[in-house]
């Protein structure tokens, strides 16, 4: 109790925990142990509860002789005499330091909960958001004031709340739960969190509330997914070299064969089924090379291509292999210029297109090929980096499908995207048009309207020699040998009996050899009488670069043409110590001829 001059008249037995004992307080300043921070503010409350006669409610702090800090929670009433004059201010107070320390920490906790980089909240057991930190703003786009008080499971899970069944289920029996969800933001986007899911339980032990951490991982998850993808394509590229050997060891025979069928052939039906067959496996041999192109990241040697002729090819495939509900249209340009690249993959980036055209319509519809020239400016051709200003060729590929969404015209282009279901398409393909084109100095656009369909158009740079005209070149005179023999060694039994026909035919005696062991057993009888040898680089128990080395040191002088279903192989080189030429499979009998002509020139005959 104070009296009006603020000296104390009265203090309770519980102020000797604050201020000592109570008796010595008497008349003493009621408002000197109060911190100075806080005085003036008090003295001026006390003046107005004398003024007005209503008591108030205050906060403040004492300030002891040892220096430590005190929170007091006051309320103030009045004392009024038989005139009803106030004579006397009562306060009641009481020690609130530990709630104010409590009040703080939990100030400075929320603030290093808003700090955190995962977004935090906190839900009842129905799911209604209690708190949302300031990461969870910046993650899901709803500012704390909008998301508090929403349901959870209705504003973050679109298609994942069976997940998410679970997860309580699971919080329920183990009191924690850890996993990764699909929710969605404000704007829609999908995003995939790992959650953490923790138990909280009131006084009693009763489940209050779940504490919930997530952390952003979409972007890991993506990172993820293209290196398993990229591991895949790896894995497949070491198989499709494999393939690629044992295809070319196919083709091998049949491509030697027929020339020589054809010199024996005279019915001109016969002489047709011969070039169509010659036909299949050089476009075969193509399709092998644009596979180990593919395994090995190699880029196809560009050579002067005259889209017409490619169109054409494409004209027949898809009338031969598209469904009969989808019509065919054509418009080309008569005088279309020519272009410098890789036929095998400009046919390639146009099958494609083709091919997605046909999927964008399974119902049926209209496929357009439409092939002209044109120029683009200094400014066009800045709006697609690394092509250069001047003449192109424009090849378009129209659908009347359904047409492609604004919002998805650039990401169908990024590796691994795709709007196919599951199984339907890898996300491949238009990032290969695109990687193709951009080596050929050329870009790929795309215009599209919802139900109108879309058109794909792709700019290759013309050729400078633009008209590609018909030359008839003098027939290559084939070169033939002088009685030379040359062993053969390779373990294809086909190979062997198609190469040593094409040589006989051409004057050279052969001797054979199924591997190396074989080989270098077949030459120390007959070394005085091989001339050289053709040497295939992958063979069961002794390979082509062992048998290689085994003969260099016999005869270090020996000619040897080395010969591989691959493009390089690295068991055999040209140069010293190693083969003097290389042939790819599969060959024909004028690539085997001429290299090996080549090979023996040096020798006298």
């Amino acid at each position: 109790m104070v009296n009006l001059q603020g000296k104390r008249v009265y203090s309770s037995p519980s102020y000797r925990a604050l201020l000592g004992d109570p008796e010595k307080l008497f008349g003493t300043d009621a408002f000197q142990e109060i911190h100075p921070e806080d005085r003036e503010r008090i003295r001026r409350v006390f003046r107005e509860t004398i003024a007005t006669g209503v008591g108030q409610r205050a906060e403040f702090r004492f300030l002891l002789k040892d220096g430590s800090v005190r929170y007091v929670e006051s309320q103030g009433s009045v004392m009024r005499d038989n005139f009803g004059r106030v004579t006397n201010v009562i306060s009641v107070s009481r020690d609130v330091t530990g709630r104010k320390k409590a009040e703080e920490q939990i100030r400075e906790q929320a603030a290093l909960l808003d700090k955190a980089q995962d977004a935090i909240c906190v839900t009842d057991m129905e799911q209604r958001i209690l708190y949302w930190n300031r990461s969870a703003e910046a993650l899901y786009g709803w500012t704390a004031a909008e998301a508090i008080g929403q349901y959870g499971h209705e504003l973050l899970f679109r298609n994942d709340s069976l997940r998410q069944m679970e997860a309580i289920k699971s919080l329920i029996a183990k009191r924690e739960w850890k996993g990764e969800l699909r929710q969605v933001t404000k704007g829609g986007a999908e995003i995939i969190v790992e959650s953490r899911w923790t138990l909280v339980h009131d006084g009693e032990g009763h489940p209050k509330s779940i504490l919930v951490i997530n952390t952003d991982i979409t972007e890991r998850k993506k990172l993820e997914t293209q290196f398993f993808r990229s591991q895949r394509l790896e894995n497949i590229g070491m198989l499709a070299s494999g393939i690629a050997h044992d295809l070319n060891n196919v083709l091998a025979p049949i491509m030697m064969a027929v020339p020589m069928l054809r010199d024996r052939v005279t019915n001109p039906t016969d002489r047709k089924l011969l070039d169509m067959l010659d036909r299949s496996v050089r476009r075969g041999a193509d399709l092998v090379r644009q596979i180990l192109s593919f395994a090995r990241g190699v880029e196809g040697e560009h050579k002067l291509v005259q889209p017409r002729h490619l169109l054409a090819d494409l004209e027949k495939m898809v009338l031969e292999t598209f469904p009969k509900s989808i019509q065919f249209q054509k418009k080309i340009d008569p005088e279309l210029w020519s272009t410098r690249g890789n036929a095998t993959q400009i046919h390639q980036v146009l099958l494609n297109l083709c091919v997605n055209a046909r999927d964008a319509m399974p119902g049926g519809g209209t496929l357009s090929v439409a092939a002209g020239n044109c120029s683009l400016s200094e400014t066009e051709a800045r709006a697609h980096a690394g092509v250069k200003a001047g003449s192109f060729v424009v090849i378009g590929v129209s659908d009347t499908g359904a047409g492609i969404p604004p919002d998805l015209r650039e990401k169908i282009f990024e590796p691994f995207f795709t709007t196919k279901a599951p199984g339907k398409g890898t996300g491949l393909g238009l990032a290969g048009v695109r990687g193709i084109l951009k080596n050929h100095g050329g870009f790929v656009d795309v215009e599209s309207e919802i139900g109108s369909g879309a058109t794909f158009r792709v700019f290759l740079p013309a050729a400078e020699e633009r008209f590609a005209r018909s030359t008839f070149a003098k027939p290559v005179e084939i070169p033939v040998g002088h009685g030379e023999m040359i062993l053969v060694v390779d373990d294809e039994e086909a190979i062997q009996q198609i190469a040593r026909a094409t040589l006989e035919n051409f004057g050279y005696r052969v001797i054979n050899a199924n591997n190396g062991v074989e080989a270098l057993s077949v030459y120390k009888q007959h070394k005085e009488e091989i001339k050289a040898v053709v040497l295939d680089s992958m063979m069961p128990f002794m390979d082509g670069g062992a048998t290689l080395r085994a003969l260099r040191e016999i005869a270090p002088d020996l000619k040897i043409l080395g010969v591989s279903g691959l493009n390089v192989d690295e068991g055999i080189s040209v140069g010293p110590g190693g083969v003097q030429a290389f042939l790819t499979k599969p060959y024909t009998a004028q690539d085997l001829l001429t290299k090996l002509d080549s090979v023996l020139q040096p020798l006298t005959r």
